[in-house]
């Protein structure tokens, strides 16, 4: 079993930020060498964009609702409710 180590999140972090520099500059050399549009594209497929909390919580608000486990009205009220709040990052 894997036992957690209380600097197991700077290491994970650290690794992180490692393979980010990697990626960096893999898409600066294609970027001068090939194409910006692929530069872009393997930024996106390697790093991809995770839903935020917002995005999340409307997705289980769907499933929720494709159930019919809550009424037309309490699914419009949280709906409304979540899209306005502000996008998070």
């Amino acid at each position: 079993m894997f036992e957690y180590h209380p600097d197991e999140k700077v290491f994970s972090e650290v690794a992180r930020w490692g393979a980010d520099q990697e990626l960096e500059a893999c898409c600066m050399w294609i970027t001068r060498e090939k194409s910006v549009l692929i530069a872009e594209e393997l930024g996106i497929a390697r790093r991809p964009k995770l839903p935020t909390l917002k995005e999340q919580a409307l997705a289980a608000l769907r499933e929720v609702g494709n159930c019919e486990e809550i009424d037309n009205t309490t699914y419009d009220t949280i709906r409304r409710a979540l899209e306005a709040l502000p996008n998070d990052e």
